[in-house]
Formats: C-alpha cells, sequence, structure tokens
C-alpha cells in the first residue's frame, strides 16, 4: 500500500475519532446539565472540559501522523543482484579408504553430497553402531560432516 494511501487511511480514522469525541462529550455534557445540581461551578463541568481538550488532542495528533505519511516518500527498493558461485568439486582420492568408507562417498556423490544419516545407514546396510563409527572415521579423514536437522542428522560430504 502505498504511503498516500496509507495517509488518508489515518485522516478517515482521525476524523471519525472526533466525531465519536464530540458525540461522547455532548452526550456526557448534557447527561452533566441535567444531574449536577451546582450549576457551572460543578467540578463535573471542570472535568469535562478537559477530558475534551485531551480527546480533541489526540485526535489532531492521529491527523499529524497521517499528514506526515501521506506526504513521505517510500523507500527505494534496493535490488542487488548477486551471482551464485559454484564450489569446484574436489575430487576424493579413495585410494585411502576402506571398502565402506568409499561405498558410503560413493552414495554421497549420487546423492549430490548429501543425505540423512537413516538413508545412508540404510543403504550401507549396517547397523547403528558400525554407522556411528564409520562416520567418525570419515569426520576425522575431513570428508563428511554431521549436521543435525530436529531428530536426525544429515550426513554433508565436504568438497
Amino acid at each position: 500500500m502505498e504511503n498516500k494511501h496509507v495517509g488518508l487511511l489515518v485522516i478517515g480514522i482521525g476524523f471519525i475519532m472526533a466525531g465519536v469525541v464530540w458525540l461522547f462529550n455532548s452526550l456526557l455534557k448534557e447527561n452533566i446539565n441535567l444531574t449536577c445540581e451546582h450549576g457551572p461551578s460543578c467540578a463535573m463541568h471542570t472535568n469535562l472540559s478537559v477530558q475534551t481538550w485531551i480527546s480533541f488532542a489526540i485526535v489532531l495528533i492521529v491527523l499529524i501522523v497521517g499528514v506526515v505519511i501521506m506526504f513521505t516518500k517510500p523507500d527505494e527498493k534496493i535490488i542487488i543482484k548477486t551471482k551464485k558461485i559454484k564450489p569446484k568439486k574436489k575430487k576424493i582420492d579413495k585410494s585411502k579408504l576402506g571398502k565402506r568408507e568409499k561405498k558410503a562417498v560413493e552414495i554421497l556423490e549420487k546423492e549430490n553430497g548429501a543425505i540423512f544419516q537413516r538413508a545412508l545407514m540404510e543403504k550401507l546396510e549396517i547397523g547403528k553402531v558400525g554407522m556411528t563409527r564409520l562416520l567418525d572415521k570419515l569426520e576425522a579423514k575431513q570428508l563428511v560432516e554431521r549436521k543435525r536437522r530436529g531428530m536426525q542428522n544429515i550426513v554433508v560430504l565436504k568438497r
């Protein structure tokens, strides 16, 4: 929504507030005139005038805010174009890896470098303990990294 429209909306709300304040105060003034036996020296007359001035001051502030909003320029949108730089994939030397380690790295490469630990465990057909030990070895060689996602781990291939 443009500032001009928002400003007009706030000014409209200010005029509605002014009408409500005027209606409320005129009804209250009639009530005081009917019930107060002391005449104009009654404390309720003084309280009513103070209340009226405070109410109209608040309405005036709302109207001023509406005018200010209406005549201010909206912030310009800054668009920054960025290029995604694809990191160069390092070839992983698999000659120093064990049989399971090689297979795990190959699966990770097929899965674009990331897979849930549970899925990798199922593909390798090993248990939890074996999976933990295998990932510990691969992390020690700085080939993979485990990242926590909720209640699961994602195994990410470091490249």
